[in-house]
């Protein structure tokens, strides 16, 4: 067993182990901890605990100290300078005339780097802007690129659903999503209903995907023929959190329908019907060039 403590660097980053060594930290508390970049300060959000070493993947960095009044004053020196900076950066990316967009600027607590975030479409030739940077702060400036769904992270906002933002609050990783995730929960195919303040699909699409794929697998599909109490029918319809098919019944030129939970039915041919979605067929190139987008996004 090991004895680690768990930080973030930032209020919505990953959570990162390190070593306390004899330290007895508590949730909320700062410490400054060595990193592959030198010291920085983090906020501990999983207090001293024990766990098993297989667990733990690489050799894990020491934490140094408690932050001190001294380290809080310079975290917070740093914030400062990074508004300046922000504003300077905005300046010298007009005078360039680039096309990018500045979102935040990060100083690292030891002053050993500055990092400028931004938004793109396409590559940026930036190398006249860095130099720029380098000669005012006299330190190393690097640029570094980032998706639309970090500029949103870290912009924040609330989403349709009213709340704040997903990936705001809890959600440190994105997870891949897609178009079928949004078509198997029955969702519109409206591009506009299906993505969120960042202009790609909702990160929410991913909550429930692996029951609505386990709940499937316990239904048949549209255009199966089924036998139920009333006698044999086509599906045409299916509710899969409620594990609900609709069956459709012909007798000469009468057409009804009917409902039955998927526990009462019997499949006797699992059919598959091509559904024709009009809300797909009318936003089609918005839907793949939307998801597009996204694996792309997803690739870098």
């Amino acid at each position: 067993m090991k004895k680690i403590i768990g930080v973030r660097f930032k209020r919505l980053g990953k959570i990162y182990f390190f070593d306390p060594k004899w330290l007895e930290v508590k949730k909320g508390e700062n410490v400054i901890v060595d990193t592959a970049q030198g010291e920085e300060i983090a906020e501990v959000v999983i207090p001293n605990r024990m766990i098993e070493e297989e667990k733990i993947v690489t050799p894990l960095k020491k934490v140094l100290r408690l932050a001190s009044q001294r380290d809080l004053k310079h975290a917070e020196e740093c914030r400062q300078k990074e508004k300046e900076a922000f504003e300077l950066c905005n300046k010298k990316i007009k005078e360039h005339k680039l096309n990018m967009t500045l979102t935040d600027v990060e100083y690292k607590f030891d002053n050993s780097k500055i990092i400028f975030y931004f938004t793109a479409d396409g590559r940026i030739d930036f190398r006249e802007l860095v130099k720029d940077l380098a000669a005012i702060y006299k330190t190393r400036i690097e640029l570094r690129q980032i998706g639309v769904r970090d500029e949103v992270k870290r912009i924040g906002g609330n989403g349709v659903c009213g709340r704040e933002l997903c990936c705001c609050t809890f959600l440190s990783d994105f997870e891949t999503v897609s178009i079928k995730m949004a078509k198997e929960q029955n969702l519109s195919l409206n591009p506009a209903k299906v993505s969120g303040n960042c202009g790609r699909l909702m990160c929410c699409l991913k909550y429930e995907q692996n029951v609505y794929e386990e709940k499937a697998k316990k239904l048949p599909n549209i255009g199966a023929i089924v036998s139920t109490q009333d006698g044999k029918g086509e599906v045409t319809g299916i509710e899969t959190l409620k594990e609900v098919v609709k069956v459709k019944y012909e007798d000469d030129d009468v057409v009804t329908y009917k409902k039955y939970k998927a526990e009462d039915i019997k499949v006797i041919k699992d059919n598959i019907k091509e559904q024709v979605n009009e809300e797909e067929k009318e936003y089609e190139k918005e839907l793949k060039e939307l998801e597009k987008e996204d694996l792309k996004e997803q690739n870098n």
